[in-house]
């Protein structure tokens, strides 16, 4: 059998003003993340998940970006450059590659941001969903800055609001501009002119009637805009709540094995952020003690035909919650549940002792 080449998008154009006083005139893509290059660890990130077939779209001083990389032998990919002449905004810079990305599915990512999400699960996500893009979701407690979008009960999204003040914030679920693309959702963009997917792209494809589908994934994420998050990255990164490929966990931290997933059935999976999340169990395995928990792995609890998991996440800044049951509708039902529950257990104080 032919192996697919999995083919990725790097949006790397932008100039970063926000960040001047810490990027002077360097590209915001090589601003230094532990000493390597922001999108370097981008590229570290695609390709140890075997996305090794890049294009990165350029504009803002492109000189330095193109030096480092090369053709990305260095690296373990093959890169391609397109170089803005004009801005072409983010669809339109990703449609100047599409010569290179050929028929099938891709993924867009953004060179200057930091995330250890599962692009692969991402990709199997939005081929199951079957819409024309599916759009990485991550939860922010302070949403202006970003796209809110608003997903039905499926998952699809229904609306964009991009970067609200607080009278228009209905959600907390933000777009991280993380993308796994169908070559079809690209014929809207224009081949010249500026055109950008959350203004332009995503109200066209929803017009045509196509869907856009929304999914939320357990891992890091950070827009490193300002100094600010730029600080905080560095700390998270540091402190080993964002995963980099060849980065050790932090001392005294040793790797967690792998886990086997809960036996039976369909699964489901959600998370759950917390600024404490070992308080939060503590709170879960006093609401649960009574249903039978067992606590030798995280808490599950197993019943007739169905079993669930809560486990904080390395670095404890959320819980992930996982089911199985015989049937997948209650299995996701079952998800849904202990999400409620423990994000009352979040946002309310301890239980009585």
């Amino acid at each position: 059998m032919e192996k697919v080449t999995k083919k990725a998008v790097i949006m790397a154009g932008g100039e970063g003003k926000r960040l001047k006083s810490v990027t002077g005139d360097l590209p915001k893509p090589m601003v230094p993340l532990l000493g390597r290059p922001l999108m370097a660890r981008c590229v570290d990130w695609l390709a140890s998940q075997g996305f090794t077939e890049l294009c990165a779209t350029l504009r803002y001083n492109p000189g330095p970006i193109m030096d480092y990389f090369g053709d990305g032998e260095d690296f373990g990919v093959h890169i391609s450059w397109r170089v803005e002449t004009r801005p072409l905004g983010t669809a339109g810079g990703v449609k100047a590659c599409m010569d290179l990305l050929g028929g099938g599915d891709f993924v867009v990512v953004s060179g200057d941001a930091a995330c250890d999400f599962d692009l692969n699960r991402l990709v199997a996500e939005h081929r199951a969903s079957g819409a024309a893009v599916t759009v990485a979701l991550a939860e922010n407690p302070s949403p202006l800055r970003y796209g809110i979008a608003v997903p039905d009960a499926k998952g699809d999204i229904r609306c964009f609001i991009e970067k609200p003040d607080w009278g228009r914030v209905v959600s907390d679920l933000v777009s991280t501009g993380i993308y796994a693309v169908s070559p079809r959702a690209m014929e809207p963009v224009p081949d010249s002119g500026s055109f950008d997917f959350a203004a332009d792209l995503f109200p066209a494809l929803l017009a045509r009637g196509e869907r856009i589908h929304g999914a939320r994934l357990p891992g890091y994420w950070c827009d490193v805009g300002t100094p600010g998050s730029y600080y905080r990255c560095c700390v998270d990164a540091l402190e080993g709540r964002l995963r980099l490929p060849g980065i050790a966990p932090p001392e005294g931290e040793a790797a967690p094995p792998p886990r086997p997933g809960l036996r039976g059935g369909a699964r489901a999976e959600r998370r759950v952020e917390s600024a404490d999340a070992a308080r939060l169990m503590r709170f879960a395995s006093a609401a649960l003690m009574d249903c039978g928990a067992d606590f030798s792995d995280g808490l599950t609890v197993s019943g007739t035909g169905c079993s669930l998991r809560l486990s904080p996440e390395p670095g404890g800044g959320a819980v992930t919650v996982e089911t199985a049951a015989r049937d997948g509708e209650f299995a996701s039902e079952l998800a849904v549940a202990l999400e409620d529950l423990l994000r009352g257990l979040e946002n309310n104080t301890a239980p009585a002792d």
